[in-house]
This record gives structure tokens, C-alpha cells and sequence, in this order.
């Protein structure tokens, strides 16, 4: 019982882990405009994987999408890549979990073969909450980068009595999606791969100390003896020079004593 609800709980949490990691890459607020210094603003900006938007006071928001893969810097599409493999990954092991798990039966399945494949949903899991974990984590350390270079260059204008404006971004709200959707996934695909362990029979984890013998079982069984081809025992040889066998009876005894008994 309490492996079933370990694996269902981790499909559960995973499937949640995986919803998030999609809703977290089709989001816009990757990175939003930083108001610290200017609280009151007629526009606001913010940004996404896939474009970028521009809100009006009036209510009114544009948004224009990237036209552009080469001009796009390399780790922002690196970004883009582990989104989506995470996203791949994850879909693959929801419908790998679908048929693992223990309250569904098709045809004759074993458990053996059921807990393969959740363990194999679980590592898939696992995986793409890393992907999304790393990918928003790159994202966010992009951003902290560029935001104290704005920073530095904003002040050092100012220093010299040049009025510099310039628009700094801060964390969105898809970042912390992100970051609890990966660990959504994460901690799925760990339950996941503990539900495996108990799905396993017992006969077949001692499968591997177990001797059997490689041959077959031969068993011995004591019998006259049969000499080869060509060869003919000689029953006189057996007894020895000079003796010769006195007649018996038909109860196996000799009827006299033979000159023999007495050597």
C-alpha cells in the first residue's frame, strides 16, 4: 500500500513540476524593469524567452517577439534549450509513469517490467527539473550581471554630471516558477525511483546470489560392466591361474566341497 501511494504522490508531484516548467518558459516576466529609482513611469518593460513587452500607463500592452536566433546572445538560447529539453523529458516520463503505475493493470504486465519503467520516468524526472533548475539559475545570474553593470555605469554618469537613464531589469515572477517547478520534478522523480524498489518481487532480488548448477544432474547408478568394442574379459583371468569353478545348484550352493575351499 504504501508503495502505491509513493509512486502515485510522485506522479502527482511531478506532473505539477512539469505544468510549471511549461507555464514558467511561455511566461513573459523573465525579467522586469527595476522602478527603485523611478517609482512613478508612464511605461513599463519587462521580458520573456520569446519577447518582449511593453505595458502603458492606459492599460494598453504591446509585445513584439524576437525575430532573431543569431543575434541573440549564447547563453539566453542556451536557456532556451534547457526549457525545452526539461519540458521534452518531462512529457516523455508523465506517459512512461501513466502505464508504470501500480493501479493500472495492461494485459499481463509484471512487476518487474512496472518497476522499470518507474524508475525510468523517475530518472526522466529528475532530469528535467535539473534542466530547469539550471536554466532559470543562468537566467537569474544573467540578470544580476547585467543589473550591477547598469548600476555601475548609471553612477559613474551621474559622477561626471552626464544625466544617464538607464533601464535596469530585475528577477520575474517566471523565475520563481521556475525554480519551484524544477524542485516540484526533482523531488517526483526521487519518489519515483524509492517506489521503484518496492515494486521489485522478492524472488528476483535474490536472483543474482542465488547457484544453480550449469551442468545437468547426473546421477550414478552401479551396473555390470561393459567393455569396448573389440575387447572381451576373460572371467579366468579374474580368478586367477588353476582355478576352476565347481558346479552349483540351483540355490546357488555347491552341493560338496571343492579341493579349492580349503587353499
Amino acid at each position: 500500500m504504501s508503495v502505491t501511494i509513493c509512486q502515485s504522490m510522485g506522479f502527482v508531484v511531478s506532473a505539477l513540476g512539469i505544468a510549471g516548467i511549461v507555464a514558467s518558459t511561455c511566461m513573459d516576466q523573465w525579467s522586469t524593469q527595476d522602478l527603485y529609482n523611478n517609482p512613478v513611469t508612464a511605461v513599463f518593460n519587462y521580458q520573456g524567452l520569446w519577447r518582449t513587452c511593453v505595458r502603458e500607463s492606459s492599460g494598453f500592452t504591446e509585445c513584439r517577439a524576437y525575430f532573431t536566433i543569431l543575434g541573440l546572445p549564447a547563453m539566453f538560447q542556451a536557456v532556451r534549450a534547457l526549457m525545452i529539453v526539461g519540458i521534452v523529458l518531462g512529457i516523455l516520463g508523465l506517459f512512461v509513469c501513466i502505464f508504470a503505475l501500480k493501479c493500472i493493470r495492461i494485459g499481463s504486465m509484471e512487476d518487474t517490467a512496472k518497476a522499470n519503467m518507474t524508475l525510468t520516468s523517475g530518472i526522466m524526472f529528475i532530469v528535467a527539473g535539473l534542466c530547469a533548475i539550471t536554466g532559470v539559475s543562468v537566467f537569474a545570474n544573467m540578470l544580476v550581471t547585467n543589473f550591477w553593470m547598469s548600476t555601475t555605469n548609471m553612477y559613474q554618469g551621474m559622477g561626471m554630471g552626464m544625466q544617464n537613464v538607464q533601464n535596469r531589469y530585475t528577477f520575474g515572477s517566471a523565475l520563481f516558477v521556475g525554480w519551484v517547478a524544477g524542485g516540484l520534478a526533482l523531488v517526483g522523480g526521487i519518489m519515483m525511483c524509492l517506489a521503484c524498489k518496492g515494486l521489485i518481487p522478492e524472488e528476483s532480488r535474490y536472483k543474482a546470489v542465488s547457484y544453480n548448477a550449469s551442468g545437468r544432474n547426473i546421477s550414478y547408478r552401479t551396473g555390470p560392466y561393459k567393455s569396448g568394442p573389440g575387447y572381451e574379459a576373460d572371467p579366468k583371468a579374474r580368478k586367477g591361474m588353476g582355478y576352476e569353478e565347481a558346479p552349483r545348484s540351483e540355490d546357488g550352493r555347491r552341493p560338496y566341497p571343492s579341493k579349492y575351499d580349503y587353499v
